[in-house]
C-alpha cells in the first residue's frame, strides 16, 4: 500500500502507518533541518525537501503514485480567513498550503486521503471552513467526474492509549464510495485489540517516563528495562537511547521551580510571571496524562512541562515518550529544531490506529 506523506515533519504519522504495514514511498517536508530527523528514521522513503507549491507546480507526483495520501496542511490560512468566505476559497493566497494539498490529491487520485489538523478547524468561521473543505473535495467538476466522500472525527490521544490530553480533528476522504465512519472506527479498534490488548489502556506520565534515569550531558543513556505495558510497546533492543538531555535553566528559574508542587503552576509564586500561557511553571503529576506537548516543552513559562519530581522541564526523550515515539527514534538537530519536530508531530500511535482504520476502508473500496 504505497503512501505519500505531505507536510511530513519528522514522520510521526508516517511511522504509525508503517507500523500498520504501509510503504511510505515519498514524503514532502519544506524545512531541511526538520527533514534530517525524517531521513534518520525513514531510510526507505524518498524525502522531497521543497515547498509544497513547487512539488505541485512541477507535477512531481503522477496519477496512481499512491493508494493513500496523508498529512496535515498547516491551518494558518484558515484561521486568518475573513469573516466572509468568498467563492474563491481555494484561490485565496492565505490558503495556498491547503490548495496544494488538494492539487496533489487531484493529480494522484488516491483511493483514500487523510488530513490531520487542529480541533479548532471545526469552529473556524462558524464551521464555514470545514464546509468549504467538504465542498471542494466533492466537486466532480474539479476532479474529472470523480468525488470524495468525507467524514471527520475528533481524536483524543488519551483514548488511543497516549499519556497526553491532545485533541486533533481527522478528516478522511474515500474516492467515489461513501463509508460509515463510526462502524469502521469500531472495526479498527477491535482489530487492534486482537494483537495488542493493552493498546487503548489509560496511560499516565509515570507509565510513560517513570523508568527513565536522570538526564545526561549528551543525552545518551543505557536502555532501561520496561516496567509498564506502554514502555514495553515503545522499547528498543538497542543498548542505548538518545535525546535524554535536560535544559540548563537559570538560577532564578530553578528557584521558582522548587516552589511548585504537583499540579501547581505560577499562581503559587509571589511574583509576576511574563507568560501568555495559563499553565506557566506548571508541574506534571505522575498519575495523570500530560497536557498537550508543544514546541516549548523545555521552557518553564511555556506550559505545564516541569518534571513530576525533578527541578527541571522534561527532556526531548520524555516528551517523545509522551507523544508515543518509540525509543529507537532519534531526533536530529539543535535544541530548537528537536523541540519543534516533537511538539508538532502526530503521535505515532494515532498514525497506527488511522493506518488500521484506512486498511479496513480500503478493503471495502
Amino acid at each position: 500500500m504505497k503512501t505519500i506523506d505531505l507536510f511530513s515533519g519528522c514522520g510521526g504519522l508516517s511511522l504509525g502507518f508503517e507500523w500498520a504495514g504501509y510503504t511510505i514511498s515519498q514524503a514532502v517536508e519544506f524545512d531541511k533541518e526538520i527533514a534530517r530527523s525524517y531521513i534518520a528514521n525513514h531510510k526507505d522513503t524518498e524525502i522531497i525537501i521543497d515547498d509544497i507549491k513547487n512539488v505541485d507546480n512541477n507535477k512531481i507526483f503522477k496519477k496512481g503514485s499512491a493508494e493513500v495520501i496523508i498529512g496535515g496542511p498547516p491551518c494558518q490560512g484558515f484561521s486568518m480567513a475573513g469573516a466572509r468566505i468568498r467563492d474563491g476559497f481555494i484561490d485565496d493566497p492565505r490558503n495556498y498550503l491547503f490548495k496544494h494539498y488538494f492539487n496533489v490529491v487531484k493529480e494522484v487520485m488516491p483511493k483514500i486521503f487523510v488530513i490531520e489538523n487542529v480541533k479548532g478547524l471545526l469552529t473556524m468561521q462558524n464551521g464555514k471552513i470545514l464546509a468549504e473543505i467538504f465542498k471542494l473535495f466533492s466537486n466532480e467538476k474539479l476532479l474529472d467526474g470523480h468525488k470524495y466522500f468525507l467524514h471527520y472525527k475528533v481524536v483524543k490521544a488519551v483514548e488511543i492509549g497516549i499519556p497526553q490530553k491532545r485533541e486533533r480533528v481527522i478528516i478522511i476522504g474515500s474516492l467515489d464510495k461513501d463509508f460509515d465512519m463510526e462502524y469502521l472506527w469500531n472495526v479498527a479498534t477491535n482489530e487492534i485489540l486482537k494483537d495488542k490488548p493493552h493498546f487503548f489502556d489509560r496511560v499516565t506520565v509515570r507509565d510513560a517516563i517513570g523508568n527513565l534515569p536522570s538526564p545526561t550531558i549528551d543525552g545518551k543513556i543505557n536502555n532501561p528495562a520496561a516496567i509498564t505495558n506502554y514502555q514495553e510497546f515503545l522499547k528498543t533492543e538497542d543498548k542505548y537511547i538518545y535525546n535524554h538531555v535536560k535544559t540548563n535553566h537559570t538560577y532564578k528559574s530553578i528557584e521558582r521551580i522548587k516552589k511548585i508542587a504537583c499540579g501547581e503552576n505560577y499562581t503559587v509564586l509571589n511574583e509576576k510571571i511574563n507568560s501568555v500561557h495559563s499553565g506557566a511553571y506548571g508541574r506534571l503529576c505522575w498519575d495523570e496524562p500530560s497536557p498537550t506537548i508543544t514546541t516549548r516543552f523545555d521552557t518553564p513559562a511555556g506550559g505545564r512541562f516541569i518534571h513530576p519530581t525533578e527541578n527541571r522541564t522534561i527532556t526531548p526523550r520524555e516528551a517523545a515518550r509522551l507523544q508515543s515515539f518509540p525509543d529507537d527514534f532519534v531526533f536530529v538537530g539543535n535544541r530548537t529544531t528537536i523541540n519543534k519536530v516533537i511538539g508538532n508531530a502526530v503521535p505515532p500511535k494515532i498514525g497506527y490506529f488511522l493506518g488500521v482504520f484506512v486498511k479496513g476502508l480500503l478493503g471495502r473500496c
